[in-house]
């Protein structure tokens, strides 16, 4: 069997990163069914949960579309990005609406991709300061890359703040 075969097609996330000289490691991991959507299967083997984030859109008033990426293992504190995207209160874009806003299905949403197609603002929670590199999604579900939050925060014109519910 050729070697070819063996790998993994690059998602387009994957070619964007290549594109501008930011350094990534491909990652997959389990996914499952839940009601309607996809979900991330964590078990023991999967790396530290606190790594792995998870890309929000919501929309507000004054910003329309925006992003907030927190933790897989973690809540979104709505009012903390309200207040950090100048608006008076944001909310979860509908799922029906997901993907005609953002161009991804539930699952795969990625701030790298979100950027690059809609220039939405993007808000990545500080703890991902915290860590030498965070898991975003690749745009695919299942598929993610491994990747330095600053360098992800620079592409992306993201600034950091406390998104997190405590």
């Amino acid at each position: 069997m050729s070697k070819k075969k063996k790998r993994l097609k690059k998602t387009q996330v994957e070619q964007i990163l290549d594109q501008h000289h930011v350094p990534y490691k491909s990652a997959v991991f389990a996914t499952h069914q839940d009601g309607d959507v996809q979900s991330f299967t964590l078990g023991r083997e999967t790396e530290d949960e606190h790594r792995i984030y998870k890309t929000l859109v919501l929309s507000g008033k004054e910003t329309g579309p925006l992003v907030g990426v927190v933790p897989v293992d973690s809540h979104l504190d709505e009012k903390a990005l309200a207040r950090v995207s100048g608006n008076k209160k944001v909310d979860m874009v509908p799922l029906k609406k997901l993907l005609k806003t953002t161009g991804y299905v539930h699952g795969a949403n990625t701030p790298v991709g979100i950027y690059e197609k809609h220039h939405y603002p993007i808000f990545i929670d500080n703890d991902a300061k915290k860590s030498e590199t965070i898991f975003v999604s690749a745009g695919k579900i299942g598929r993610s890359v491994e990747i330095n939050a600053d360098d992800l925060a620079q592409l992306v014109n993201a600034q950091f703040a406390d998104l997190q519910q405590h």
